[in-house]
């Protein structure tokens, strides 16, 4: 090969890769190959520098007291700085706590795993596509198929109102596809199995998760809807480019972390569940959950038997901030581990 074709191919290697990263996240290449601070709350501190308003993180390791670290603020405009003790909407980890309660109600008797959506909302033949084939299982693990609502575009021109009816932008849709053939997370899943579990119950299904998960854990902390608390304890939320503070808007189950914190030790070391439970439970047990000017990871990992909750109040559904989110946990983690000698 001659010099001149050489350097050709050189300049053409250089120009792709210099195209190539300019279209890299480089917010998030930077939040990877920072150096690794050595204590949490450095890590914090960095991570705040990311964009993030507020942060709280919970750490439970096994033979250590649990300890909380704080950052930035838990209401902007009034300079309160972030408490550890403020209530946090946790989303759609909300689903762990429905997943525990639709297992003991099958170790009951009262639900089957097996038995289909047709079985128990026969009214939905015809509206939900294969749903006398969709088992109960399958939707606790997102296997059904069923559309996610909040995929649907129409949904979000009046969240707030649409929340209220928020089965009919899944009905009359496509599946995803074939039952058990497939996995796509959505919250309409969820959606129906807590329509199943209170129509089963005959009364709500966030009383029988109070009396049978809240209470017995002793988790006083811990709120279905935003209507149950004081606005004084909910910790701010914010999206990017709004200065509006999205606290009172209702998003299902609020908790601190250290709630949180104890209900994933006793779902991950089998103390939230009875005899025969553990065995027949369905779903995962590490979450994380989303909403407008919320994001929350909740973790256990084993090798240090470590509880790691974090509570970010600054989200953006178009930018990076859950990717960053991920990332700063993932270094919480590592933290964790090298205090404790393992690389």
């Amino acid at each position: 090969m001659t010099q001149k074709k050489t350097l050709i191919i050189r300049i053409i290697l250089f120009g792709g890769t210099a195209i190539s990263l300019f279209f890299v996240p480089w917010i998030l290449v930077k939040a990877w190959i920072l150096p690794l601070p050595d204590t949490i709350q450095e890590q914090v501190e960095e991570a705040l520098g990311h964009g993030f308003d507020g942060m709280i993180v919970y750490v439970d390791q096994a033979g250590k007291s649990p300890k909380h670290y704080t950052g930035g603020w838990k209401d902007r405009e009034n300079k309160i700085p972030a408490d550890p003790n403020s209530l946090f909407k946790i989303a759609s980890i909300s689903k762990l706590y429905t997943a525990v309660a639709a297992t003991k109600l099958v170790k009951e008797q009262r639900l089957s795993f097996d038995k289909s959506l047709a079985d128990y909302l026969p009214e939905l033949i015809g509206r939900i596509e294969n749903a006398e084939e969709i088992t109960l299982r399958m939707m606790i693990q997102h296997r059904s198929g069923i559309p996610n609502f909040t995929d649907n575009p129409a949904y979000w021109e009046n969240e707030q109102e649409n929340g209220n009816n928020a089965l009919d932008f899944a009905l009359d849709l496509p599946a995803s596809f074939k039952p058990n053939e497939g996995y796509e997370y959505s919250n309409t899943n969820y959606l129906l199995l807590r329509r199943i579990m209170d129509d089963v119950l005959g009364y709500s299904h966030n009383q029988y998760i109070k009396e049978e998960i809240l209470i017995p854990l002793e988790l006083k902390n811990t709120f279905f809807s935003i209507n149950e608390v004081d606005l004084d304890d909910v910790m701010s939320g914010y999206y990017v480019g709004y200065e509006e503070d999205f606290k009172a808007r209702d998003y299902g189950m609020l908790a601190t972390a250290k709630d949180v914190g104890i209900f994933l030790r006793a779902l991950n070391d089998g103390s939230v569940f009875d005899e025969g439970e553990k065995e027949i439970y369905p779903y995962e047990y590490n979450h994380g959950g989303l909403v407008v000017g919320y994001q929350s990871l909740a973790e256990y990992h084993k090798d240090i038997d470590a509880v790691v909750v974090q509570f970010i109040n600054t989200t953006d559904f178009n930018g990076y901030e859950w990717n960053l989110s991920e990332i700063t946990i993932n270094r919480i983690v590592k933290i964790i581990r090298k205090n404790n000698g393992i690389q």
